[in-house]
């Protein structure tokens, strides 16, 4: 039974004053601690945003920005029952790590001096409301080049170069005005009874890279590399727990610099996306004209001919181009208010369908969220369609194509594909293949049942990825904990080394320890889901975005890795936005279908959530049972498909039959279609004793109205035309060896035939097209 936050406020007060209490800790350490506005530090709290809801609700569901911000991430970042059961696991490892998660999940209560105890246990139920309405529009940029948000010393979000310093943007080093007003926008013309003001900041990447890059104090200090690809200059990190913040790392060093978690913000900010404006969509690649870019740009330039904004501004490919996509509506209820030919509509939808249904499950017939449950109608409904919005955006976020046995997949958003939060999410195609009659001969890719122990008792889990099944791409990142940072954590920290870093996935057994790892040979380094302890990147193949720039992102600790991959592009070239693979059609294969699969939580990561819950923290001891509960009961699949493609081939069935007498004759071809293999092509179910033509092209005519149907074959030269008889069984095999010709050439074949019941007394056969693998 989970206990209601606001019964528990007096608890932190307990905590103060010595009493039992179940939280780690009641006093952020220094190597938790950022820059940017600390608590207690405004002088009016963060509104919740059922505040808001007098205008900016309950007028037209699908504009009106409470519905559509109560559908999204934002909305229920504080709900979110894997944040809670990651926050559970990250306390357990490190006395007050919570901070850094609360934070950025609850910046109202986080910036009310409500994340300690740190195990979020003093929250109240307001708090629940996540990055509200009043967060987003009194933050400032950092750099003091608008308005000046609340940042005092050591705590500036900046270089401290004056008088035009440099922003500190990530880790949820958020600077934010002190007072509810004037509340900042990016218009100077709005009619509101509220007083208000034009902010630059808010239509900048800038502002959502606040939260959206995400980095980690506690490595970025202590770890022997600071987290990160490259390690922090001498005299800028202190390497020391419990110093001063002023000579820790988040202090000195721009967040993106160390502690490696997240890396969206820097993904765009590395792509050309970042500086395009959404007018020169039409000099993209051919291939990338489409999905979530095609999406942005058809709505700015729907309200604006030149999609630029109302006011003349450039619109770029920013992060609320896609995500707070321009519409032609009102901005609130009052009487008299215009229509808005440039609004934002505040859908701020990402890809992840998958949290909303588990907080549903949850809170309707689970046990209960640890913050925000007992949600109304209202919510449960923009829950609804805030998923399907999500389903909507991923199927936006990549096309595939193939050519022969090359399968291309394009990354249509401006970052990497996937992005976020990266334990547990990963992409992966799988490829169905069928035969000529559409059996199932092999799925690569596929999923599996497997039997795991849940508490003692072994348990189906249905539909899993089968990750050892070596037959397909996996599109994830893969982080971990180096040899000489677990003998630190063990022998200068004091981190227990009978940790678990990974279990397997169907026993529970623990694969590895933290003891095990700092016993092991110097450079080694160990796959983990300790995203709090981790400290290096082991694998990170996630496709970029369109123009990476190489030094960027190496800059930014946003490369792929190894950063050899997608073009090995090196010192000043660019990253491919995307990826090709070779398909291995088996044996009798003629048909495959191709998904593109997302999952945002894996099983792997679900089950580690609840196995490493030692159950101390009293607050968050269910956490990782009920997300299990959760992830297995709450919806009816825990992926989704992002795109798809058809193999066929060699031969494809194009259709275009005319019916005669036993119906639409058919033609099949056999063969690999490899140089020197045999091939044949079998005509059945035609009229005996016939005259036929088989025309024979190299390229498609498609001539409609041919004799009452459509002749596929371009037949002129080189094309040709082969006069053959059915004979008295209707039916016809001609057969030769392939020839060497190129791969991806194309033969098309399509059978014309005497019969008196076809129309003008001609019957046709399906065509094909051949095309060399």
């Amino acid at each position: 039974m989970k206990r209601p936050l606001g019964v528990l406020c007096g608890l932190a007060l307990v905590a103060f004053l010595g009493g039992p209490l179940s939280a780690q800790a009641v006093v952020v350490p220094t190597d938790i601690q950022m820059p940017g506005t600390q608590p207690g530090e405004l002088v009016e709290e963060i509104l919740v945003s059922s505040s808001c809801n007098g205008c900016h609700g309950a007028y037209d569901l699908a504009v009106e920005p409470l519905h559509l911000w109560g559908g999204s991430m934002m909305a229920n970042a504080t709900r979110d029952p894997v944040f809670w059961a990651a926050v559970a696991v990250a306390e357990q490892d490190v006395d007050g790590a919570g901070d850094f998660c609360l934070r950025c999940h609850t910046p109202g209560g986080w910036l009310a001096g409500r994340s300690v105890p740190t195990d979020g246990s003093a929250l109240t139920t307001d708090d629940a409301d996540g990055v509200t309405c009043d967060f987003c529009h009194r933050l400032t940029d950092p750099d003091l080049s608008e308005y000046l948000g609340e940042q005092n010393s050591p705590f500036e979000a900046h270089d401290e170069n004056l008088p035009n310093p440099t922003a500190y943007h990530g880790a949820a080093q958020y600077v934010v005005s002190p007072t509810w007003f004037p509340r900042l926008g990016p218009y100077d013309n709005a009619a509101t009874p509220h007083p208000f003001d034009r902010e630059a900041f808010i239509r900048s990447p800038d502002h959502c890279g606040t939260c959206h890059d995400v980095s980690n104090p506690f490595t970025g200090d202590l770890a022997p590399n600071n987290g990160a690809h490259t390690p922090l200059a001498p005299g800028t990190f202190s390497g020391t727990a419990g110093t001063a913040v002023g000579g820790k790392a988040a202090f000195n060093n721009f967040p993106y610099d160390y502690g490696i978690v997240e890396r969206t913000y820097s993904e765009h900010a590395a792509s050309a996306l970042d500086t395009m404006a959404v007018a020169d969509y039409v000099t993209l690649p051919a291939d990338l004209q489409d999905g979530s870019l095609k999406t942005a740009y058809d709505a700015a330039t729907a309200v604006t001919a030149s999609g630029n904004y109302e006011n003349g501004d450039t619109r770029n490919f920013s992060c609320q181009t896609c995500h707070l996509p321009a519409v032609n509506d009102l901005g609130c209820s009052l009487f008299g208010v215009p229509v808005r030919p440039d609004m934002p509509k505040h859908d701020l939808t990402g890809a992840n369908f998958f949290v909303p249904q588990l907080i549903d499950w949850l809170d309707t017939t689970g046990p209960g969220l640890v913050a925000g449950g007992g949600l109304t109608t209202f919510q449960l409904n923009s829950l609804a369609a805030g998923e399907q919005r999500a389903r909507d955006t991923l199927a936006d976020a990549a096309t595939m194509s193939v050519y022969g046995n090359t399968l291309t997949i394009v990354n249509h958003t401006g970052h990497k594909l996937p992005t976020g939060y990266p334990e547990g999410r990963r992409m992966w195609v799988r490829v169905t293949w069928e035969d000529a009659m559409g059996g199932v001969l092999e799925v690569d890719g596929g999923t599996e049942n497997i039997t795991a122990t849940l508490d003692a008792v072994p348990t189906l889990i249905p539909d899993v990825l089968d990750v050892d099944g070596n037959t397909t791409r996996i599109y994830e990142v893969k982080h971990g904990i180096s040899q000489d940072w677990a003998d630190k954590l063990i022998n200068t920290l004091g981190v227990s080394g009978s940790i678990p870093l990974m279990y397997d996935r169907e026993t529970g057994a623990t694969i590895e320890t933290l003891g095990g790892l700092a016993a092991s040979a110097p450079g080694t380094v160990h796959e983990s889901f300790h995203f709090v302890l981790n400290n290096t990147v082991i694998s990170d193949n996630r496709i970029p975005p369109y123009g990476m720039d190489y030094d960027i992102a190496v800059d930014r600790n946003a490369q792929p890795v190894p950063d050899t991959q997608f073009g090995n592009p090196g010192t000043g070239g660019t990253y491919t936005y995307k990826d090709t693979l070779t398909l291995d059609p088996p044996l009798g294969a003629t048909y495959a279908s191709i998904e593109l699969l997302y999952e945002p939580v894996s099983w792997e990561y679900a089950y580690f959530l609840k196995l490493a819950n030692d159950g101390s923290l009293s607050f968050l001891s269910d956490t990782g049972d009920d997300l299990v509960d959760a992830w297995r009961n709450g919806v009816p699949s825990t992926y989704a498909v992002a795109a798809t493609a058809d193999w066929f081939g060699p031969w494809e069935d194009l259709g275009e039959g005319v019916a005669g007498t036993y119906g639409e004759p058919e033609l099949v071809g056999t063969g690999p279609l490899t140089p020197g293999t045999p091939m044949s092509i079998i005509l059945s179910n035609a009229l005996e004793n016939q005259f036929a033509v088989l025309f024979v092209g190299f390229s498609a005519l498609n001539a409609t109205g041919f004799y009452g149907g459509t002749l596929v074959p371009d037949f002129n030269p080189p094309g040709l035309m082969v006069l053959v008889n059915t004979g008295p069984t209707g039916s016809l095999t001609l057969g030769t060896t392939f020839g060497t010709v190129p791969s991806g050439f194309e033969i098309y074949l399509h059978y014309w035939l005497e019969d008196v019941a076809g129309p003008f007394g001609l019957a046709a056969s399906n065509a094909l097209r051949g095309t060399v693998p």
